[in-house]
């Protein structure tokens, strides 16, 4: 698993659009990078919502919050128009991304992880537990607190 201190690995997958979209377009600019099983289940809708409900407070503060799962295009879609969702949903359909990453889980599907980026591409914090909320707080604690 990428670790605290390292360069967060570029990569280019299609955001829930299709549209190809690279990590390092934010270079510059702090971000949440988590990673999450499946659109539109019960821990994942909670992980989202929380991001959204916050995210005008992420855009004060220049930090792109970005979601990452193995879903294709259309669930992504569905997901963040569903939940009105304001941030970029990547589908990791080749699983290329969350292998880059370690957090490939058993089944197929990420596991639920957060990278929290800073401005210079390094990984400031790691996040790795199955609570919604803990990915939640720590991200707020990181970038929204000072």
């Amino acid at each position: 698993m990428v670790a605290p201190g390292e360069i967060a690995p570029d990569f280019e997958a299609p955001d829930f659009e299709g549209r190809p979209f690279r990590l390092s377009s934010l270079r510059g600019r702090p971000v949440v990078l988590y990673f999450y099983p499946k659109a539109d289940t019960p821990g994942c809708t909670i992980e989202a919502k929380g991001f959204r409900d916050v995210y005008p407070e992420y855009q004060a503060k220049n930090v792109q919050v970005v979601g990452v799962s193995t879903d294709d295009c259309p669930a992504q879609k569905a997901f963040r128009d569903k939940y009105g969702l304001p941030f970029p949903l990547i589908a990791d359909m080749s699983k290329a991304v969350a292998t880059t990453y370690g957090v490939l889980g058993p089944r197929g599907n990420a596991r639920r992880v957060t990278f929290l980026i800073g401005r210079d591409g390094k990984v400031i914090e790691v996040v790795d537990t199955s609570s919604p909320d803990a990915h939640l707080a720590r991200a707020r604690s990181v970038f929204l607190t000072e």
